[in-house]
């Protein structure tokens, strides 16, 4: 058997081709287009939709794929009818107007009640929701599904609508993991009759016909693609583990991490794994810090890059994007003016020291498994190793731990063994002065957040 996983980013779209010995047989990769419609951003969901159709078709003729899975980003949600979208899916990284955002704001749910912090743009589902809901309220009133968006992927491509628990507790304001149920603002604002049955990530919930041959194939019920990096290897018994799952975000999930030690001003949070369970996490957009850091760098960087970088002191401070542990600080670069790759090392660096950060902060001991985009070649997960001496660590066999957690969920749904290859230890890069310019580094972003809130107090 063979199985076609859709693995929708913010940034990239991309299908791989799995076979049930985890290898990737084939693959294509495109990017989502973001547009603006009245006074939305919003996707370009027909562009989106015929390049996938034309993938699966490629993946059955030339593979002979039996189903079809999607893994989705985040905060991200669609409205549809019996026909199709009732509303073009909104744009996440687009903040309301202000009159606006003081309404709904006001009816946000307690973190304790949703362990989701009240995150800026459309972090949070609910936040978009309701602006929405206050623009159009018909899209809402049309509405028969409000599905997370691998959900609607997978109705768009032939299965029924279903509701599913990795993507409703991403940090979404809908779900109260405590109680494995909806929010109260689910129930205040009376969408619980529209949120469909559940069914598990991975499951059959439909069928299709793709290719020359019109062969029917199996539609799986999709999953956030953070959680499903979690699941491709929690369900290799490899014991207690902190995920880092690496793209346009960099998502830190540690299953041991009490409850009580998340801080909502710190864009920590609880995920929901795909069998409800709760998953306390820390995040900050890492991808897109790297890019606005190096300069959309996209060669290779050196060993020795990286240790030029550090005797020189070039550092970026954070934060060069919304949210995160430091989200009221604006980046900043130190020390001299640096060439390509040097400014592609600090931001490297950068990454690097905000997944320590957030490692302490997530109150990280056990095995720390590094995957996805940032760590091409391995450099991320072996500098991130070399300032945790005391930890192990350990990185993908391939990067995209995301698609292979999905690529399980479908195999594993129909009865059929999967076996991805296991992850490979790392050691730490040998880079002279690592941990001393850790402590620049956090000692500068200390003073930045005392003079920060000190300005605050003043005001």
């Amino acid at each position: 058997m063979k199985v076609a996983v859709l693995d929708f980013g913010k940034t990239n779209s991309k299908l791989f081709v799995f076979g049930q010995d985890g290898r990737i047989l084939g693959e294509q990769r495109s990017k989502p287009n973001w547009t603006r419609q009245g006074d939305f951003s919003v996707l370009d969901e027909a562009s989106l939709h015929h390049w996938a159709v034309h993938a699966v078709s490629d993946a059955v003729e030339q593979h002979g794929v039996e189903g079809v899975m999607v893994s989705g980003h985040g905060c991200t949600f669609a409205l549809i009818d019996e026909s199709g979208l009732t509303h073009p899916i909104l744009d996440y990284e687009q903040e309301p107007p202000a009159e606006i955002a003081a309404k709904i704001d006001r009816r946000i749910p307690d973190f304790a009640e949703t362990f989701s912090p009240r995150l800026p743009l459309g972090f949070n589902v609910g936040r978009h929701m309701l602006w929405l809901k206050a623009v159009d309220p018909g899209a809402f009133a049309s509405a028969t599904s409000i599905l997370g968006y691998p959900q609607y992927w997978s109705w768009r491509f032939g299965g029924r609508p279903v509701s599913e628990t990795s993507y409703l507790g991403c940090h979404s304001h809908l779900w109260a993991p405590r109680r494995r149920d909806f929010s109260s603002l689910v129930e205040t604002e009376g969408w619980r009759p529209q949120m469909p049955p559940f069914a598990r990530a991975g499951a059959v919930i439909g069928e299709q016909r793709f290719g020359r041959d019109g062969r029917p194939i199996a539609i799986h019920n999709g999953v956030h693609d953070s959680n499903a990096a979690l699941y491709a290897y929690g369900r290799q018994q490899l014991g207690s583990l902190t995920v880092v799952s690496t793209g346009t975000w960099v998502i830190v999930l540690n299953p041991d991490c009490p409850l009580e030690a998340l801080d909502p001003n710190r864009d920590m949070l609880v995920n929901v794994d795909v069998d409800g369970g709760p998953v306390p996490t820390i995040r900050f957009m890492g991808g897109r810090e790297f890019a606005a850091i190096s300069g959309d760098w996209q060669g290779t960087i050196s060993l020795d890059t990286i240790q030029l970088a550090i005797d020189a002191g070039m550092m970026a401070l954070p934060s060069f994007a919304p949210g995160g542990p430091m989200p009221d600080q604006r980046g900043e670069l130190v020390g001299r003016l640096p060439d390509a790759e040097e400014r592609a090392a600090m931001a490297l660096l950068y990454v690097a020291l905000m997944i320590d950060l957030s490692l302490d902060l997530i109150h990280s001991s056990n095995t720390v498994i590094v995957d996805g985009g940032l760590n091409n070649g391995g450099l991320l997960a072996s500098l991130v190793a070399a300032l945790r001496p005391s930890q192990a660590f350990m990185q993908g066999a391939t990067l995209e731990g995301s698609a292979t957690g999905a690529a399980a969920l479908a195999f594993e749904s129909v009865g059929c063994p999967f076996v991805a290859e296991a992850p490979e230890p790392v050691r730490g890069a040998r880079v002279e002065g690592l941990s001393g310019y850790r402590d620049d580094w956090r000692d500068q972003v200390s003073k930045r957040t005392a003079t920060a809130k000190a300005a605050g107090g003043a005001r």
